[in-house]
């Protein structure tokens, strides 16, 4: 029915209309628990976009988001449902952190920190290497590589980082980065985004969309690309060698799934710690999928989840009614209309355009 519609409609009605229904259902949950769904809202858009400490952490997630975003996207691009963005951010963390503690005595901030970005980047792909090389020359499904390859990853960092807790330490993290690994953060020009991480991985994440987008859509590898994710049949024949595009594309995916550990890290907690992705990974299904793998598209959903992320702190805070698995739960609903049900209005939009054209 999608093919039926002109480009706007999918774009962006369809995306909008889906989430307005999961945002209704979500009020309806809200009004059920007691409370009062324009003044959730209030709160959440005073706490996550006019207050300008919220917007900043907003924007912090949003960076986050966005390289999770974008190492599904490119995969989807190709056919490809990458469920392992996860597992390849929580890799990437071991990455950043051992070039960190190796490094980060020695080497100034100017080098140390595109060292630490290598790192993250390399050890991501690697993590993605595997499912993509079974895919291409096994016929393993990706989704259930991935998603194996997610649990596999906790557990493996369950036994690393236990090696990496300082002497004496109790917490199960590494030692704290030197001043040099810290990314510089974006208060120091804007004082008035208050004491928050947002950093320069927030410009580096909307270099990436550009990047991707110039990729995708204006170079010839794009063009095999997303051949090779309408017909891969055709693809074949028409010279595009299908198993090293899949292994350079999940190589692409996770490396753009380690940048994001960029962020969390160095950006924020200058250190290693167990959980530290809190679920990014998954989100950026989330985005791929709402944003249509496109550039713009992936930003704007990457600012909604982080203003859904910010906003759901507070609101649970004022509301005791509310619990903080609120904004799982809104998560889940956007995924389930953007996803399973993204067609859900194409026949009523449809009708609608078919009518005027008959008026």
């Amino acid at each position: 029915m999608n093919k039926d519609l002109p480009r706007w409609a999918t774009a962006f009605v369809m995306p909008v209309l889906n989430l307005l229904s999961a945002l209704l259902v979500t009020a309806l949950v809200i009004h059920l628990l007691g409370e009062s769904p324009t003044e959730s809202l209030a709160i959440l858009v005073n706490s996550a976009v006019v207050n300008p400490e919220g917007l900043s952490y907003t924007l912090f997630y949003a960076s986050t988001f966005i390289f999770t975003g974008l190492a599904v996207s490119i995969a989807m691009q190709a056919g490809l449902f990458n469920i392992g963005a996860e597992g390849q951010m929580y890799f990437a963390g071991l990455g950043l952190t051992l070039a960190m503690l190796t490094f980060d005595a020695s080497l100034p901030a100017w080098l140390l920190i595109p060292v630490g970005m290598l790192g993250a980047a390399l050890f991501g792909a690697l993590w993605a290497f595997v499912p993509g090389y079974l895919q291409a020359k096994r016929g393993s499904h990706v989704v259930v590589t991935t998603i194996m390859f997610n649990y596999i990853a906790a557990a493996l960092m369950n036994t690393i980082i236990v090696k990496l807790v300082p002497p004496g330490e109790q917490n199960p993290a590494s030692r704290a980065f030197a001043a040099a690994a810290e990314m510089p953060r974006l208060n120091q020009w804007f004082p008035i985004l208050g004491e928050t991480p947002l950093n320069i991985s927030f410009f580096l994440a909307i270099i990436a969309l550009v990047i991707y987008g110039v990729v995708v859509s204006r170079s010839a590898w794009g063009f095999k690309l997303r051949a090779t994710g309408l017909n891969k049949h055709a693809a074949h024949y028409a010279g595009v060698r299908i198993s090293k595009m899949i292994i350079i594309v999940m190589l692409i995916s996770g490396a753009l799934a380690g940048l994001g550990s960029v962020n969390s890290i160095m950006g924020s907690t200058h250190y290693l710690s167990l959980n530290f992705v809190g679920g990014a990974g998954f989100i950026g299904i989330a985005i791929a999928l709402m944003g249509r793998q496109n550039p713009v598209g992936i930003f704007l959903s990457a600012v909604l989840f982080g203003a859904l992320t910010q906003g759901g702190f507070d609101l649970s805070l004022e509301k005791q009614n509310i619990p903080p698995e609120t904004v799982i739960m809104v998560q889940g609903l956007i995924i389930l209309f953007c996803g399973a049900m993204e067609n859900l209005y194409g026949p009523a939009i449809a009708k609608v355009l078919n009518l005027k054209k008959r008026g």
